[in-house]
């Protein structure tokens, strides 16, 4: 009821009356209508942690413009000149350092990028810190912030939040010795790169685990200009809110149905609204290698930086998510390392940071031993110590650990590739396609048939695995493990052509990039070529019965054929016209064993890896219409001039 409806007739009938009605009708008004009945909570509860084995402390850091960045400081009970384990995170310092509910520090580190073994059991101070713009930090968040320059125009980015962070840590943190190391996976990875920039004299080690290098060439965004669409929920709850509150919706269980069914990926953008967050629209406006891309390109900014700073690049050789940034950093600083002191390299056989947990087998694929741990008890633990901590002695760590598949053994070598310690060389192979689709390191001879051909229908992409594709983080997901998927179910459709050799009567081991040079030609103006390079196991194997016949992808990428001439200027490719076309596939390390054979798998779409070319050349991908999308006829050339092969890098002279 309204106040005006009770007093407008009191006043006119009776003054006084009106006069104390209202008077006491506004007292009313001003009286709580129950009782004052305190919160429970308080203002800031302070845990008691006598008994812990660890101080917990959270601070807010200061920057050189003002802003202020949530960290968390754990640091062991009775540490003394102890060193620092610094990592910068998008993903929230304190879900991070709260993985359980323990008086001890193990455990509430016992989860994503914490290396529990070696941060516990070296003593480190532990510390995590939200990135500016996420989570309980202050200012602005743009994904991967460039450097300060053409594409930042302010003052501050990941470097110089770096330097006033550590600058801050051994100046406040009684208990340091004044050394801080660095490292982190992923996106976390990419952090301890930008550190390097003018690194903070304190800063003695850099450890980028599965870094994010280059988002165009091969890492999270798009593999040699072809998209990878499946990374668009994480856009889309990366950039959505300061906490990650909003999360990707679909409306089919199955993300092909999902993907399809919306046609291009910016018609899926589209209908999430996605282009209200700002890198979307950056994807968006540059699918080509423009500028945009190489001045943001860590192995290109780190390779006109000095090298001050040691650092271990990590990498996994069936990284699903970035697989391109440590071995292309490594072959950037390599050549400026003089000394052979400031650049390392590990190689394991893992998925996208499985070498801070268990590392025996990935999916069906086996290893024979622990090789995460033996990565962290034997190289990451010794090499940090070595820079950090007081009097450690020299880590026994050569400059490239890399394990070798196959034979399932690490190997210490001088350099990347190498093959060997010593007495042995790697040279680069040509495996031909040839008549019969066979693969011989023969050459095709003239005479035999001149291709062999297929037709890729944009309406029925060739899936990357097998149906129902789950997203990506969809609870039970085994997203990490689809790069050693059997490859037997594409290998037997229409539209995917196969090549193999006769069964091996000696081993073939490859160390390095296979180089694909494929002769090809579609009746289309536009085209994706996805190759794979395979090896098929035994008929039989006696000790795994399932992996009979397995097919393992050792190296596969995908190439989008309009940069052929370009990867910053797309150009239509001329029908029914045989091109070269000539890209690196993934670094691998691997022994194809007597017994086995050697595939090559060629396709035009990864489906929904990956958006689909629609075939017809149009302006910008994002926005192909439904009209666009055409079947088209390719051709894959074997003869004598028109010869393709993919260059392996053999190694000889074991």
């Amino acid at each position: 009821m309204k106040l005006t409806q009770v007093v407008r007739p009191l006043v006119l009938g009776a003054p006084m009356f009106g006069v104390l009605a209202l008077t006491s009708l506004l007292a009313a008004q001003n009286t709580p209508a129950y009782p004052n009945f305190p919160s429970e909570t308080p203002t800031k509860f302070e845990p008691a942690d006598s008994t812990w084995d660890y101080n917990r402390r959270e601070v807010m850091i200061p920057m050189r413009d003002g802003i202020r960045l949530h960290t968390v400081i754990l640091v062991p009970k009775g540490a003394t000149h102890a060193p620092i384990l610094l990592t910068r995170t998008p993903y929230e310092a304190n879900s991070l350092t709260n993985h359980a509910y323990s008086a001890h520090l193990g455990p509430i580190l016992n989860g994503y990028d914490n290396a529990v073994d070696v941060i516990v059991e070296g003593g480190y101070i532990r510390v995590v810190q939200d990135i500016r713009g996420k989570y309980d930090s202050e200012g602005d968040y743009v994904m991967t912030r460039p450097l300060h320059g053409p594409l930042n125009p302010t003052p501050v980015d990941h470097a110089t939040d770096t330097y006033d962070t550590i600058d801050w840590l051994v100046k406040n943190i009684p208990e340091t010795n004044g050394k801080v190391g660095i490292l982190g996976i992923s996106y976390d990875g990419f952090l301890p790169l930008m550190a390097l920039v003018n690194p903070h004299p304190a800063l003695k080690v850099s450890v980028p685990m599965n870094p994010m290098v280059d988002g165009w060439m091969g890492d999270d965004w798009f593999h040699n200009g072809a998209f990878r669409e499946q990374n668009m929920p994480y856009i889309y709850e990366q950039e959505s809110s300061r906490k990650n509150d909003f999360k990707w919706w679909r409306s089919h269980y199955d993300d092909y149905d999902e993907f399809i069914q919306a046609g291009s990926a910016g018609e899926l953008g589209r209908q999430h609204a996605l282009e209200q967050t700002g890198f979307w629209r950056k994807i968006v406006e540059h699918p080509s290698y423009d500028s945009f891309w190489r001045d943001q390109a860590m192995d290109k900014i780190l390779a006109a930086q000095p090298l001050k700073v040691p650092m271990m690049l990590v990498d996994s050789l069936w990284d699903q998510e970035d697989i391109y940034g440590a071995p292309a950093v490594y072959r950037a600083l390599k050549p400026k390392d003089t000394n052979n002191d400031k650049v390392f390299l590990v190689m394991g056989p893992w998925s996208h940071g499985q070498e801070i947990h268990e590392g025996s087998a990935l999916g069906a694929i086996r290893f024979g031993s622990d090789t995460a741990l033996y990565f962290r008890q034997h190289i990451l633990g010794p090499f940090l110590a070595q820079y950090l901590k007081d009097d450690a002695p020299k880590a026994d760590v050569p400059t490239v650990s890399a394990f070798e598949t196959g034979t399932n053994t690490w190997r210490r070598l001088p350099a990347w590739p190498a093959g060997c310690e010593s007495g042995c060389k790697v040279d680069a192979k040509p495996l031909y396609f040839n008549a019969d689709r066979k693969l011989s390191f023969n050459a095709p001879k003239g005479g035999d048939a001149a291709f062999e051909e297929y037709v890729s229908d944009p309406a029925k992409p060739v899936p990357y695995r097998s149906r129902p594709s789950v997203p990506v983080y969809f609870p039970g997901s085994t997203w990490s493990q689809w790069l050693v998927d059997d490859q037997r179910e594409p290998s037997g459709r229409q539209d995917v052509m196969s090549f193999a050799t006769d069964v091996l009567r000696e081993p073939v081991k490859i160390s390095g990039q296979p180089v694909v040079n494929l002769v090809a030609s579609t009746s289309g103006t536009d085209s994706d070529w996805v190759v794979k390079v395979i090896d098929v196991y035994p008929d039989e194997v006696a000790e795994q019965p399932a992996m009979g016949g397995y097919q393992l992808m050792v190296s596969a990428d995908i190439f989008r054929g309009r940069y052929r001439e370009s990867l910053e200027s797309p150009k239509a490719i001329t029908p029914d016209k045989p091109l070269v076309y000539k890209f690196s596939l993934p670094t691998a390390n691997h022994v194809f064993l007597p017994g086995h054979r050697i595939m090559v798998q060629v396709q035009s779409s990864w489906f929904p890896l990956y958006d689909r070319n629609p075939q017809t050349f149009v302006p910008n991908i994002f926005w192909a219409k439904p009209g666009d999308y055409r079947k088209a006829t390719q051709r894959l050339y074997h003869a004598a001039g028109q010869a393709s092969f993919v260059e392996l890098p053999v190694v000889s002279g074991q």
